[in-house]
């Protein structure tokens, strides 16, 4: 595929002259010059998600110059590559191909020449009977008893996709307690088996090299801990499985060839949740809800695939993100779930743009002068009204959000939901249209009781003003099923693998996290008396000083 320098596109110098002309407009004069900007900027998904964009500092010309900027860097292509199973991981030589996770037309799709559907199938297959064994009680633990508790031991995207689904379909969950341990602090983990039964628990241990420290450590003491209680090398067939592309390393840390659940190089592990990374979803809300989570996410990869530039949510999400970061200068975009279920939502996409997009060289390895990925952040509303929500209303900072609600609750508790939406729809309409001083004042219980003639304000009113013109999204979701929730996370996928490629960079790998597992590797040697030629800093020696002193 040709690489191409964003900046010396000719779309991207129309965007130079259109942003002068956009830059100070206000979201009150596009919506006063347009009463139909919401038909016009917003798309529905099957009728079950509405995205509505119309309250961006964007107009019809914008949209045009954006998707002709898509045009001109062959998004579609790209989008075709991913989807043949090109290697478009260049710097692994690898495919990028967590939609086959989701095939469900289960039409062939090759990597060196191979259809890899068979053993996808094969896996899912091998998933569907462990998970049923196990929901059902005809999985025994090592004394007899049935399964009643799931460790799963992994971090970055082996605990932050699978802890963030089961949570948002918690009201899918059935009788298993699912348990995630991420942390290489002996808290998190010592706080677990604090709670569980080792007769009736098994340990799912999710790590696609069967490398990474953290997960690996915490393996090793959950082993340990086990086998107190076992006495026997050969209970572990009952209790521990192997989430992993690497099966000899699962095997030599003592994993039945049986109990492995492989996935593949091709599956980045920030996007592994839809392969046997994701089985504690499966063992929480069971097979058939996972299938319809998978069905969710084919049919956004579908939409994605097929839909016209104009028409397509990911793509249009990526360019307005770019659009921002780029021109206006942001560098933080908020997501903020409306439902208390997706509480970690934001924490996962955190991960998986950051890592994804956090580059500074690109696909010809020079040195970028633009704005590569944005900081991703975001708590559930309506707690982060009460926390952060005033820096976006009266800070200095332009912070582009997405609003992400339910229209159907799952908990019908008198008038909770209508109020929860009440807050939905006020937070995003004051963040674009602010306050004028007449309209607030009129509005205002203070300058009732203490100003008599409403068009002489004093200057108080300047402590009170909202500026606006503060950007978001609204997405609208009929309900949060297993479907709906994998179509939503599916369109964050391709949101961030447009901007990976509109930025020119290689979106799917991350030296930078490797870097500190080799440098914690090497500082460990200082720790374990073990010959090590690396030359510390001062600093870092001077901590290391300081810790040993206490522990002499």
């Amino acid at each position: 595929m040709k690489y191409v320098n964003l900046m010396q596109t000719r779309s991207w110098n129309i965007l130079k002259n259109h942003f002068d002309i956009m830059k100070n407009v206000h979201l009150r004069d596009l919506f006063l010059l347009d009463s139909n900007r919401f038909k016009k900027f917003s798309i529905y998904f099957e009728n079950e998600i509405l995205v509505d964009f119309s309250k961006n500092r964007i107009t019809e010309n914008t949209l045009k110059y954006l998707l002709d900027l898509a045009q001109e860097m062959n998004v579609k292509q790209a989008i075709q590559s991913m989807f043949s199973g090109e290697k478009i991981n260049e710097t692994e030589n690898r495919s990028v191909l967590h939609i086959a996770l989701r095939n469900r037309q289960n039409s062939p799709i090759f990597v060196d020449n191979y259809n890899i559907m068979f053993e996808v199938n094969h896996v899912l297959k091998k998933m569907k009977d462990f998970s049923e064994s196990v929901i059902t009680g005809k999985w025994k633990g090592y004394t007899g008893k049935s399964i009643s508790d799931i460790i799963n031991i992994g971090i970055g995207g082996s605990d932050l996709g699978p802890y963030m689904v089961t949570e948002a379909l918690r009201p899918y969950k059935n009788h298993l307690n699912i348990h995630y341990v991420s942390n290489i602090d002996g808290t998190h983990l010592a706080e677990v088996l604090k709670k569980i039964n080792p007769e009736t628990t098994i340990f799912l241990i999710a790590s696609k090299t069967f490398t990474t420290e953290e997960t690996i450590t915490n393996a090793n003491s959950s082993k340990i801990w086990f086998l107190r209680y076992s006495k026997d090398k050969s209970s572990l067939d009952k209790h521990f499985f192997a989430l992993s592309a690497n099966i000899q390393n699962a095997l030599d840390f003592g994993i039945n060839i049986k109990n492995i659940f492989q996935f593949w190089d091709w599956v980045g592990g920030r996007f592994s949740l839809w392969s046997s990374a994701g089985l504690s979803i499966i063992l929480s809300i069971g097979f058939k809800n996972f299938e319809k989570f998978l069905n969710g996410a084919h049919s956004m990869d579908n939409h994605f695939y097929n839909s016209e530039y104009k028409k397509n949510i990911p793509i249009i999400l990526a360019l307005i993100s770019i659009w921002y970061a780029n021109f206006f200068g942001s560098e933080t975009e908020a997501i903020f779930p409306y439902d208390q279920y997706m509480h970690r939502f934001s924490a996962y996409f955190q991960q998986s743009n950051m890592e994804s997009n956090g580059k500074s060289v690109d696909k010809k390895g020079q040195k970028i002068s633009y704005q590569t990925g944005p900081i991703i952040w975001g708590e559930p509303g309506t707690n982060g009204q009460h926390a952060f929500f005033q820096l976006i209303h009266q800070g200095t900072k332009l912070i582009p959000s997405d609003f992400i609600v339910p229209i159907i609750s799952h908990n019908h508790l008198k008038n909770h939901h209508i109020k929860l939406i009440c807050n939905f729809l006020a937070q995003t309409k004051a963040l674009a249209f602010g306050t004028a001083e007449k309209s607030f004042a009129k509005e205002s219980t203070f300058f009732k009781k203490n100003i008599k003639n409403f068009n002489q304000i004093d200057k108080n009113f300047l402590f009170k003003e909202c500026i606006g013109n503060q950007p978001t999204n609204s997405i609208l979701i009929r309900k949060i099923t297993p479907y709906n929730l994998g179509a939503l996370i599916a369109l964050y996928e391709h949101k961030i693998f447009v901007q990976g490629h509109l930025l020119n960079i290689f979106s799917f790998d991350q030296w930078g996290v490797e870097l500190g597992k080799i440098l914690a590797k090497n500082i460990y040697k200082n720790f374990s008396n073990i010959e090590n030629d690396q030359v510390l800093d001062s600093s870092t020696q001077g901590l290391i000083s300081f810790y040993k002193s206490f522990h002499k």
